[in-house]
């Protein structure tokens, strides 16, 4: 049955009530002068009561929504206790091979725990990317006991956002809240299952909204709350005192492993976006402007003659971009796109993404010193191509990229240094300091590569007991590397 929220007189009151709060304190005063025979004033009792009552309305009202999600993965691992000792060539000289290969790769079914939120009464629900990456199998538990096997209809990684399925229907729901709205102070519930404590429900305040730079996904708006999160809360309810889900519990900030004060969860306004992308069309399609940005330090304002301290400065517009078909320039500061405005290049990012390709801006900057309005119309944003090579030579297990002009921009490579990005390396490799991440291949054998295309077409050519001659590009210079199988 789908929840109601027909409460508005009770929650109307929750802020006076809230507000209370500072007379009891007021009031303590006044108990503690009556200390000695340890009575409470019944309107103090009578204030306390009625807030009491209007949390446990909410909360018994929002967390029929929330689930539990266990889920169940095959993990490979290499078995070797005696590290290389049985690989060194003065053990095989005496003892042969007769002990076999102690390095061989077992697999495993490892298990974790998160939870979910049902946002459809037909079965959809939301949960992190984290909690559900890489699972064979997928439990759903409801509020009431019923288990579910659970199926992802699709994933988004740069918000840590997924949408799981499973076959039921008139389920409980959680309304989505407008985010937006959100401020420091605002009273919250988590919900959730932590260490697989089922429907835990903690108490907290907005501690921050906004935040970024983070590091937990590449499109970050989080709000931050003092509201306890612990493992397995993760895919949980963020929910405000008017009872309608305005975030989904994504990690805390801690030393200890455990709850400090700190917790982070992903906006209901993304998460509302990312979800209906994923439903209609199985994954999530972004707007695209077409320039590199950077945010605006005090000293790019005076070296650029900028009087603004907001905005996201232009730092490299692609050749036939959208930007580029309206003509935004290098050195362009955009302070703002429609009515809103742009704070920096995060929130810019932000903007563009959640916004549907063919769509028509209009982008506000400050050039040469005098605001401009310049409409664009968004493409979609491509993503990037990541080749991982399976043939069996020397080059398995290396990840690579495209060298897009952000990626120019982010590791300051030259306009004459051409390639693709290596992007993750196996740990044979790594291991011997060989390829790293953000390493450039320029030429494989002699080869030039230019895009992910050539250096497959090179790569299939390797045979399995070849030693492959890269030039890579690596901290300003390039230089030539050998790799043996």
């Amino acid at each position: 049955m789908k929840i109601l929220w027909n409460h508005s007189e009770k929650l109307r009151k929750t802020v006076v009530l809230i507000a209370a709060i500072l007379m009891v304190a007021g009031l303590s005063g006044g108990v503690a002068s009556h200390a000695r025979d340890k009575t409470v004033s019944k309107e103090t009792l009578n204030l306390l009561g009625k807030l009491s009552d209007a949390f446990a309305e909410v909360a018994e009202a929002a967390r029929p929504a929330v689930v539990n999600i266990s889920t169940t993965s095959t993990v490979t691992m290499e078995e070797n206790p005696f590290g290389n000792m049985f690989s060194d060539p003065f053990f095989r000289h005496f003892f042969g091979d007769q002990f076999g290969n102690p390095g061989q790769k077992r697999k495993y079914k490892s298990s974790a725990l998160g939870s979910g939120v049902i946002v459809t009464s037909d079965g959809y629900i939301l949960t992190n990317n984290h909690v559900v990456k890489g699972a064979d199998e997928i439990k759903v538990v409801l509020y009431d006991k019923r288990e579910f096997k659970g199926k992802v209809v699709g994933a988004d990684p740069r918000t840590d956002l997924a949408v799981v399925k499973i076959d039921a229907r008139n389920l409980p729901t959680l309304s989505l809240g407008d985010s937006g709205k959100m401020k420091a102070g605002d009273l919250v519930l988590a919900i959730g299952n932590p260490f697989g404590l089922n429907q835990t429900i903690t108490m907290g305040i907005v501690s921050a909204v906004g935040r970024s730079n983070i590091g937990l996904a590449d499109y970050e708006d989080f709000i931050q709350t003092d509201a306890a999160i612990n493992p397995g809360n993760s895919g949980g309810a963020l929910v405000s005192a008017s009872g309608e889900l305005v975030g989904i519990n994504t990690a805390i900030y801690s030393t200890s492993g455990g709850y400090m004060g700190i917790g982070f969860a992903i906006p209901s306004d993304m998460a509302k976006v990312v979800m209906e992308n994923i439903i209609k069309h199985g994954r999530v399609i972004r707007g695209w402007l077409g320039v590199s940005i950077q945010d605006l330090t005090p000293d790019l304002a005076k070296s650029l003659g900028i009087r603004e301290t907001a905005g996201a400065l232009v730092s490299n517009v692609e050749t036939g971009s959208p930007a580029d078909k309206a003509g935004l320039k290098r050195g362009d500061l955009i302070t703002g796109i429609n009515t809103k405005k742009v704070d920096d290049s995060t929130g810019l990012r932000n903007m563009i993404a959640s916004t549907a390709p063919g769509t028509k801006i209009d982008v506000r900057i400050i050039r040469d010193g005098k605001e401009q309005t310049v409409t664009v119309a968004l493409g979609e944003y491509k993503e990037n191509k990541v080749v991982k090579t399976e043939y069996n030579n020397a080059l398995k297990g290396v990840s690579v990229q495209e060298l897009t002009p952000g990626l120019r921009d982010k590791l300051s490579l030259p306009d004459n240094v051409s390639g693709v990005v290596v992007t993750s390396v196996s740990a044979d490799l790594s291991g011997r300091r060989l390829l790293q991440p953000n390493d450039v291949i320029e030429e494989v054998n002699r080869t030039a590569i230019q895009n992910v295309q050539d250096y497959d077409q090179a790569v299939s050519r390797i045979g399995a007991k070849d030693t492959v001659l890269l030039l890579i590009y690596r901290d300003g210079g390039s230089f030539y590397l050998t790799i043996r199988p």
